[in-house]
């Protein structure tokens, strides 16, 4: 770190040590998910806190950690200590530095990455995850709020994780597990065969008067020219590519369920991209699209 970064460095330390509550929050909620904290689980919280030593001395996080040690000493974390540090940490976390939207986002990379720490994802965690998703809502058309919520919706629809299913949890949310900067998930796709789960928004609320729209891959209903026209007469503006002011990519269903990722992969990878640096465009199933069109 040059001499001009340690300047600027020593004014971002109320905003890490808000991140670093969040993050512990996050992580103590994944990884005590299923209500038992394993070996490799603590090892992880424990790597996690030693990579904190710039704020580790520093109020709140100096009081918290040992609050948070002492609860899972015995490798299990009941209902009322969960309940407690969850009371502590969000007492603590001055909302001055960050929005709650940044701090709940923080809090959900972080329940990934101790969900993924022991390389295994049970069911257990999987509900817990889905509730703590039904109770942040306000983070919808955020990075990675619907991407998560498409993979828990179809892996949890059969009622067990499967194998394959686990490979693909453990693919995408190990991602997380590289401590939680900005920098994590490089490759957001999640490849399970020929097919991607984990990019289409579930149930999604789609507007259309003055929204932007493009279509990627093939629909099973209109021709390029009819899309344009559809979504024209209800007073939409459909684009080419995926621009900044992008409100909706529409993933062509052409009769199938599950899309070829060679179909569309660049349209997709840019709005990926862009999602991820703050843009609150949705991508979206063509057959939500056929029902938004069918309510109005």
């Amino acid at each position: 770190m040059t001499k001009e970064d340690l300047a600027y460095y020593r004014f971002t330390a109320p905003a890490r040590i808000e991140k670093a509550v969040n993050s512990l929050l996050g992580i103590i909620e994944g990884i005590a998910a299923d209500r038992e904290i394993n070996s490799a689980e603590l090892s992880f919280l424990h790597h996690w806190i030693e990579d904190q030593q710039d704020v580790a001395a520093r109020h709140p996080f100096s009081e918290l950690v040992p609050q948070v040690l002492a609860a899972i000493s015995d490798r299990c974390l009941t209902e009322e200590e969960k309940l407690n540090l969850k009371w502590v940490c969000e007492r603590l976390s001055a909302r001055a530095y960050f929005s709650d939207v940044t701090a709940d986002i923080q809090r959900l990379h972080a329940m990934l990455g101790g969900i993924a720490a022991d390389g295994k994802i049970h069911e257990a965690e999987l509900r817990g995850l889905s509730d703590w998703l039904d109770e942040h809502e306000h983070l919808r058309k955020t990075w990675p709020y619907e991407e998560v919520l498409s993979v828990l919706t179809a892996v949890l629809a059969s009622g067990k994780v499967e194998e394959d299913e686990h490979q693909l949890l453990d693919t995408f949310f190990s991602q997380f597990v590289k401590i939680l900067d900005s920098k994590t998930i490089t490759s957001p796709p999640v490849l399970k065969e020929s097919s991607i789960m984990g990019l289409c928004a579930v149930c999604p609320e789609i507007l259309f008067d003055g929204r932007s729209f493009c279509l990627t891959g093939e629909s099973t209903r209109y021709s390029r020219r009819e899309f344009t026209e559809r979504l024209e007469a209800v007073g939409a503006r459909v684009v080419n590519g995926v621009i900044k002011s992008l409100d909706y990519l529409i993933v062509g269903a052409d009769g199938n369920p599950c899309w070829a990722y060679a179909c569309y992969g660049r349209k997709v990878e840019r709005a990926v991209e862009l999602r991820k640096s703050g843009q609150s465009l949705l991508i979206i199933h063509e057959n939500d699209l056929h029902d938004a069109l069918a309510d109005l």
